[in-house]
């Protein structure tokens, strides 16, 4: 369906452009907004107007999350630090606490949904997993990105695994209570998209960087599918099944060898594990799908109605598609063909997604614009 002509409700706030959006599991209609201006702006969309506004300091605050359980604590990432608000203190907004683990700019923060875990991915390629019980760095992982490390992501079923994606083109899923990944998908591999590289008309020179992942929450498992969408350069999104990639052996060159000798033994390491990626269950919503012609920016699992039937992505083309993505998990589905349920023109490049636990107003849109775009969506 292309609902190009659809006109959002506009909220106002920001004094620059969008960059990050979190809407409360927990009181239906609340949102929070990240923006360039170095300030969060909270919404109710049963008010016409932003509640308040936190200024945490200068710089674009590139992340938010709330704590898991207490919603009234904000984490919001700018720059190298982590600053921790509770909105009930709207006398000072001065932080409860703030990190400054990571040694580069922080792209992405994500807080566990069964443990006091917060993550952190930044530019050098590194991700911090910060205690914040003991409010001090429990663990660096290191030795897998090359380059900036742009998304993280818990695993609600397993509370000891979290997955990264960055601008080297991989994709790890990782042990951090060891420090060390189950697997590597390389994207740069030649023949990992064997099967659908005719596929991206328009974007098809375009590298696979890894945008944004997006991991379902527990009460939103289609079955027994435990996926994993990612957010690529290439205009694909990629819908991986997590245990298989849990379940494939590790080679015995480990991809944590040191220095020279990772560079050197990259290529085996790293191929053992993508080489039968083409046999596991994937799936890849592209261009020939009726998907992104730019780089997909963002992915999310809906909130609304029947909780992860739908993922939503946000690119660089100013689109955004919602495609019933477990259609093709279905045994009895014999084609993917039809999964693209809504096609919506933003008319500016989307910097971020996310919808709400409502029948109406329950898709949430940062753009390059000042204002946050609200769609209604079914």
């Amino acid at each position: 369906m292309d609902a190009s002509q659809m006109k959002p409700r506009r909220l106002k706030g920001h004094t620059a452009a969008a960059t990050c959006c979190i809407a409360s599991r927990l009181r239906p209609g609340v949102i929070a907004s990240s923006g360039e201006d170095g300030c969060i702006c909270w919404f109710d969309l049963r008010c016409k107007d932003v509640l308040f506004t936190i200024d945490v300091g200068k710089e674009p605050i590139s992340s938010l999350c709330f704590k898991t359980g207490n919603e009234d604590i904000l984490y919001a990432s700018s720059g190298t630090n982590i600053s921790c608000f509770d909105i009930q203190m709207a006398s000072s907004w001065k932080p409860l606490e703030t990190y400054n683990y990571n040694k580069d700019e922080i792209n992405q923060i994500s807080f566990s949904t069964k443990s006091n875990f917060l993550a952190a991915a930044d530019d050098s390629g590194e991700v911090k997993i910060i205690d914040t019980c003991q409010k001090s760095l429990y663990r660096t992982l290191r030795m897998v990105h090359t380059s900036i490390c742009s998304s993280i992501q818990f695993v609600p079923w397993k509370p000891w695994t979290v997955v990264s994606g960055g601008l080297d083109l991989k994709l790890a899923v990782w042990d951090f209570s060891k420090g060390r990944p189950y697997n590597v998908i390389d994207y740069g591999m030649a023949g990992l998209d064997s099967k659908d590289s005719n596929g991206n008309a328009g974007q098809c020179f375009n590298p696979a960087f890894v945008h944004s992942i997006a991991v379902p929450e527990v009460d939103m498992l289609c079955g027994s599918t435990k996926v994993c969408a990612v957010a690529r350069g290439d205009g694909v999104v990629d819908v991986i099944d997590l245990e298989a990639e849990l379940a494939t052996p590790k080679p015995k060159s480990s991809s944590l060898t040191k220095g020279s000798q990772l560079k050197s033994r990259k290529g085996s390491a790293y191929a053992a594990n993508t080489h039968t990626a083409d046999q596991r269950k994937r799936m890849q919503l592209d261009y020939k799908l009726g998907g992104h012609t730019a780089s997909v920016s963002s992915v999310s699992f809906s909130l609304f109605g029947e909780r992860g039937k739908f993922l939503i992505s946000g690119g660089n083309d100013a689109l955004v598609k919602l495609w019933d993505w477990s259609k093709c998990f279905s045994p009895e589905q014999a084609s993917c063909s039809t999964i693209l349920g809504l096609t919506i023109n933003n008319n500016k490049k989307v910097n971020w997604i996310c919808t709400t636990p409502t029948d109406s107003e329950n898709l949430v849109v940062c753009d390059t614009s000042k204002v946050l775009k609200i769609y209604t969506v079914a």
